[in-house]
C-alpha cells in the first residue's frame, strides 16, 4: 500500500492500538485509482481471509461509494485492541500490504460503540 493517512492525525492508528479496550471496531476508508479497482479488491480479500483466521475477529464488511468514485469503507469488530494489534503486526499481515496498488491510500482509525439513550446501546 503506497500510504496510510489517518483520520486523525494527532492520534493515528499506531497510537490507537496500544490502548487496551474491548469491543473495537475498525473503520478503514480506501480512495484509490479506478483503474487499480480489482487489484485492490483482490489484495483486500487475502488481507480478509488473513484476519479471518486470527483470534479476536468478529467480523467484516466492505462498501464501496456510490456512483463514479472509486472509495471504498471496511469496518471489521474485533473482541479487543490487543487481538487487533496482534494480528494487525503479525509479519504475514505486514508482507501482504505491498500487494495493494500503489494509488490505494488508508485512513484506518478504531471505534467502540457508545450508548445513547433511548437511542442505541454500548
Amino acid at each position: 500500500m503506497s500510504l496510510m493517512r489517518p483520520m486523525d492525525p494527532a492520534f493515528p492508528i499506531d497510537r490507537q492500538i496500544a490502548i487496551d479496550a474491548s469491543a473495537i471496531v475498525l473503520i478503514n476508508l480506501f480512495t484509490l485509482d479506478k483503474a487499480d479497482e480489482q487489484a485492490f479488491l483482490d489484495a483486500w480479500q487475502a488481507d480478509a481471509a488473513f484476519m479471518k483466521r486470527q483470534p479476536g475477529f468478529i467480523s467484516t464488511q466492505m462498501h464501496r461509494a456510490v456512483g463514479e468514485s472509486p472509495a471504498y469503507l471496511n469496518y471489521a469488530v474485533w473482541e479487543s485492541t490487543a487481538d487487533f494489534r496482534a494480528a494487525f503486526s503479525h509479519p504475514e499481515f505486514r508482507a501482504k500490504l505491498s500487494a495493494y496498488p500503489s494509488s490505494a491510500v488508508a485512513s484506518p482509525h478504531l471505534f467502540q460503540k457508545v450508548a445513547v439513550p433511548g437511542i442505541c446501546v454500548a
